[in-house]
Order: structure tokens, then sequence, then C-alpha cells
């Protein structure tokens, strides 16, 4: 029977450490290097297999050496070796072979898994030379490039199986933390047996006897600690089969991760490559619909003539029937009217047998007429392909022309209390611009707009935005070229406001209308003394491309057409009114004979004659497109005005510009 100590010793024997079994996780990274030696030793059969063939390529590189000697790739053939020559020194020597020696059969030399390569004539692949040392040079340089090439590849993807083994022994390196923390509580536990048993050996027999049975409930627990160490180690053993598997698992989702990726981008490479080919269309579409719109536009006219009659207003007399006339389009009544024809009687004259003259009907053709019912909607509908044509390049001038009280300023900046639908042609023409513009911002296009808004007045010019201390000095505004060459005209002294929105162009209306001249007449209530012109210079820019225009839009609110003696008002102030009227009928006059003088090509055209004509220099010329408002009264008392504004438009609707060419970069 063995004694207690002994069996003692024997179970604390067991708590010893276990031998380490071999790790199931990779080799380090420096395990799978191969150094240059063991890569010639590796390649060392193919070297011998083509030794004494032909020539032998030595290398200044020893890596790139031991690549040239590993198996071809498909199509290729193993390179013969030939006797050591003296050559000069480069990267790369090539010796011929003896001519006395006859070289042997090319073997080519197959990647495991490929085809053979097809034979050529008479079963053997033509060989180059002895003599063709350059040839044979290139032939190595490509093999020397293909193994350089794979190369590559393997250090990738041994990169990436370094990574991946790194990740592998973090994992590691964290189950061998917990399994030294075990192993030191299971040699703490070792040492506490250990002091029991020292302190056993010291005791004596009595001391022994009466506490064995305490040392073997103490040998138990130990026992029942062991076992529960080892299934702690078996679970940690497990845990970590599981994590390998997780690894593999994980590389694998990695690897399909990679190749979605990878699949994606082609993706997205052909969409972008469809997309930039579809911008290219849609470039080649909005050049080729502008060239085609300013054909419309050149078909319609570059001076073009609109007639609109006012309707009557409450108070006035209504016309007899037949006083005007709106005769139906060519293709009958659903064509817009050009045509219209207004009757006058004169008491003055007779016949021969004394009875009074009847009426004389006096006929007009224009581009488009608007009868009174029309509303300013329709209006803007007819210019907007127009207005269309100043975001294009083209500089595009638009006129109100007509005595007091025939609906100018209505035409051009609408009607008093904010009504939409009495809105005139500059704010209708500002957010058409605006709308165009974001359209073709998508389009890679960006538009900058900068308004500018005087009146001439007496041959004077003012600045309507002017505010503050700056009111009334209109004095201070003239008419310079930008700079010095340029054809560019300014007015110094006048504000340029940028506008990117309606907002901002109904502030700017309403702070000109506060500060136009306006004054009393024979005509109207309200009457305005003076040419209003509101500019607009567009910039637009595609980046992208490198594309700029850039073209004024001009709408002019001109002074009342009507003769001096209708016009005139009674009271001190007629002599000021007399002088106004002077200087009204003289820049409409200088105005019509800057047009026919474009019309007629002559050499001289005379701008300078009048502020309003030199304002607009840039706009009226054969670059330009013009269009005219003649607006006319529908009362029969103001008849004779009405035939004067009509006759005057008559002559410029029958005046030709030459082509107008976009102003472009």
């Amino acid at each position: 029977q063995r004694s207690p100590l002994l069996e003692v010793k024997g179970n604390v024997e067991l708590k010893r450490p276990l031998a380490k079994a071999a790790s199931r996780l990779p080799l380090s990274g420096r395990r799978l290097k191969r150094g240059p030696d063991q890569m010639e030793e590796a390649l060392e059969p193919e070297k011998k297999r083509t030794r004494g063939l032909g020539t032998r390529v030595t290398t200044t590189h020893p890596r790139a050496a031991a690549l040239s000697s590993a198996p071809q790739t498909q199509g290729q053939t193993a390179v013969p070796k030939a006797p050591r020559k003296p050559a000069p020194r480069c990267s790369t020597a090539v010796a011929p072979v003896l001519k006395t020696q006859k070289p042997g059969p090319v073997v080519p030399v197959q990647k495991p898994g490929t085809t053979a390569a097809p034979p050529m004539v008479g079963g053997k692949k033509p060989k180059r030379p002895a003599w063709d040392l350059k040839g044979q040079l290139c032939d190595l340089n490509a093999e020397l490039k293909c193994y350089r090439e794979r190369k590559q590849v393997l250090d990738q993807e041994n990169q990436q199986l370094r990574d991946q083994l790194q990740e592998a022994q973090q994992q590691a390196l964290a189950l061998g933390a917990e399994r030294k923390t075990l192993e030191e509580e299971l040699t703490r536990v070792r040492a506490q047996a250990e002091q029991g048993q020292r302190e056993l050996g010291n005791l004596s027999a009595r001391v022994l006897e009466q506490k064995l049975g305490t040392q073997e409930g103490l040998v138990q627990e130990l026992q029942k600690e062991q076992l529960r160490l080892q299934e702690e180690r078996r679970g940690l053993a497990a845990r970590l089969g599981e994590q390998e598997r997780r690894l593999q698992t994980s590389e694998a989702s990695l690897s399909d991760s990679q190749e979605e990726v990878a699949s994606l981008r082609q993706e997205a490479a052909a969409r972008e490559a469809v997309l930039a080919e579809r911008e290219d269309r849609l470039h080649g579409l909005e050049m080729e619909r502008r060239r085609l719109h300013n054909q419309l536009q050149e078909l319609k006219g570059n001076i073009r003539v609109f007639c609109r009659v006012r309707p009557v207003l409450p108070g006035e007399s209504t016309p007899s029937p037949g006083f005007l006339q709106f005769p139906s389009g060519p293709c009958g009544p659903s064509d817009p009217p050009t045509r219209l024809s207004l009757s006058r009687s004169d008491e003055r004259r007779g016949t021969l047998s004394g009875a009074p003259a009847g009426p004389t009907r006096h006929e007009f053709s224009f581009d488009r007429v608007f009868p009174p019912g029309s509303g300013q909607d329709e209006v803007f509908e007819e210019i907007s392909m127009l207005v269309q044509s100043a975001l294009d390049g083209y500089p595009v001038c638009i006129f109100a022309y007509g005595q007091t009280g025939s609906g100018k300023t209505f035409t051009m900046e609408g009607g008093p209390g904010g009504d939409p639908q009495m809105e005139g042609l500059i704010p209708r023409a500002l957010r058409h611009l605006f709308s165009v513009a974001q359209e073709l911002s998508g389009q890679g296009w960006t538009y900058s707009f900068v308004a500018s808004y005087v009146e001439i007045y007496n041959e004077t010019v003012r600045d309507l935005l002017a505010t503050g201390t700056r009111k009334g000095q209109g004095g201070e505004c003239e008419i310079r070229r930008a700079g010095p060459g340029s054809e560019e005209l300014t007015v110094t002294n006048a504000r340029y406001v940028p506008v990117s929105c309606e907002r901002e162009v109904e502030a700017l209306l309403h702070l000109a209308r506060q500060n136009r001249a306006v004054a009393r007449t024979a005509q109207n209530e309200r009457s305005s003394r003076s040419h209003s012109v509101f500019q607009l210079q567009i910039s637009g820019e595609h980046a992208s491309r490198g594309l700029q225009c850039a073209a004024p839009l001009s709408l002019v609110d001109l002074a009342g057409s009507e003769r001096l003696d209708p016009g005139l008002a009674l009271g001190p102030g007629e002599r000021e009114r007399l002088r106004e009227t002077q200087a009204i009928n003289s820049s409409l006059s200088t105005l019509g004979l800057v047009i026919m003088a474009l019309s007629n090509k002559e050499s001289h055209v005379p701008y300078r004659n009048s502020k309003l004509t030199y304002l607009l220099q840039n706009s009226l010329g054969g670059s330009a497109k013009m269009l005219m408002f003649v607006n006319i009264s529908p009362l029969e008392e103001n008849v004779s005005e009405s035939l004067n504004s009509l006759r005057f438009a008559s002559k410029v609707n029958q005046c030709v510009i030459g082509t107008a060419q976009a102003n472009k970069k």
C-alpha cells in the first residue's frame, strides 16, 4: 500500500504543463520567403535541360536570372545556352552559338493545366539564326518582362496572404495570452500544493494522522480543479478551432466582396462612359438647336415690327364701327392677324358737287398685329424665342414706340397692383431667362446677369436705379467705352446690379418707376417724357469645353411720339414741355435715320446724333436682332398720331439688316 504522501506527490505531478502541440496557424511571412539561392535550386532542373542548346543569357540581376529559368508560358520556348564569350558591359549579353555545333530540337515547356501550342511548319517552331543576336535578345527581354509581371502578381498575392496571416497571428496572440493566464493560475495552485506538502513533512506523524482526512479532501479538490482546467483547455482548443473556421469564412467572404467591388467598378466605369457619351450628344444637340433657332429668327427677319392696339379705357368714347379693322391672315381666321385697316374722315375735303368726301381707309401690314383683346401673355409668347436668342449670344433690342397714352409703358413694365396677368415684357423676359439658364446648368453652362436702368431726358442720361444722395444727379452720367479698343459701351456713375431672381428685378422696376421723369400733357394724365432703357448684360460659360458667350438684352420704352401742338400743356411749364417734345422728336428721327442707314449699308451711321442711338449702338447693328412694338390708340380723336406712328413703323418694317452673329469666344 502506497503512502499518502506519495499519492499527493503523484497527483501533483499531473499538474505539470503538457507538451505544446504543433500550431495549426499559417507560418509567418519570413518562413514563406525564398531567397535567391533557394529559387535557383528550385529552378536548377530547368537550367540543366536548356544547357548547350543555343545561347546563354547572363543578366546583371540575380533575381531576374532566377526567374528567367522558370517554366515558359504557353507559346514560348526555352532559350538554349552557349559558351560564354566576352561582350560589352551591359545588362544582358548574348553569345553566338558555335558554327560546328548543331542545335538540338527545341522542346516547349508548358504550364500545368494549359494546352500545347499549335504545331508549326514541319512540327518544329522556327528559331532565329545564330547571327540574329538582336532578335534573340528581344526574345529574352520579352520573356524577362513576362516573368517580372508574373513576379509582381505573386508579390501582390503574397502581400494579401501576409495581411491575412497577421490577422490570424493577432487572434492567436490573444488566445495565447488567455492560455498564459490559465497556466499562471495552475502554477499558483501547484505552488499551494507544494507548500502544503512541506507543511505535512514538518508535522509529526500524530498531526499527519489527524489531518490526513483534511489533506485527502484537499487533494480531491485539486483533482477536481485539474479536471476543470482540462475542460477549460479543451474548450479553448475548440474555440481556437472555431476562430480558425471563422477566419477561413471571413477570407472567403472577403474574396467574394473584392470580386463584387471589381464588378461594381467596371459597371460604374461603363456608366460613366455612357454618361460622357450622352453629355457630348446633348451638347451637340444644344449647339444644333441654337443654330436652327437662329436660322428661324433670321427667316422671320432681324428687324421685325409688331403693332398693338390698346383697348378702350373706362370713360373714353367708343370708336365708330369700322374705324379699326383686323383682316384675317392668309390661312383664315385661325391664322394670327398681320394687317391693320384704319379709316379716316376729313371734313375739309369735298367732292365737286359740294358734298363731303367719304372716309379714307389706310392699310398697313406688319409681322404681327395684336387687337385690343390681346393679353400680356399672348404678346410675350410671340417674343419669347427672340429673348432666347440673347441667351445664345445674340444682341437683342426691343422697342415700344407710339404716341403718349398708347400703352407703351404697360407693354414693357406691366400694370400696377402686382397682378401676374398684367406683368409686362421686362419681368416676363427675365423670368424666362432665369428658367432657361437653370435648365442649361445641367448641361454645364453657367450664366450671370447684370442689370442697369437709365433714362434719357432732354439728351441727358439719368440713372433710374440711383438711391440716396445720388438721386437727381443725372448730369454726371456719360456714355463711354468700357476700355481702350473695346466696343462695349457703359454709362459712368450708373449702377450695374447683378440679379439672379424675380424679386430683385421687381425691386429694380419699382425703384425705376419712382425716379422716372413724368409730366401731365394734353394726351395723358401721367405721361412719360423720357426714353427709359433697361439693359441686361448676359454672360455664359461652359468651363469643361472652354466656351463663352456674352450679349446684351435691351428693352426700351420710348417717349411719346406726338407732334408739338397736341402735346403742349397749358400753364407756366409750357416752354419746358416744348423743349421736351423737341428733344423727343429729334431722338426718334435719329433712330429712324440710323435704321435706314443700316438697311442701306451706308458707310456712316449717325449713332452719335442722339444719346439714345449712341447708347444702343451695339444692339442696332448687323450683329443684332431688333423688334419694334408700335402702340396705337383706338380712339378716333387720335387718328392723326396713330397714322404717323403706323407710317414710321412701316418704314422700319421694310428695312433689312444683315445676318446676325453670336458673340462667342
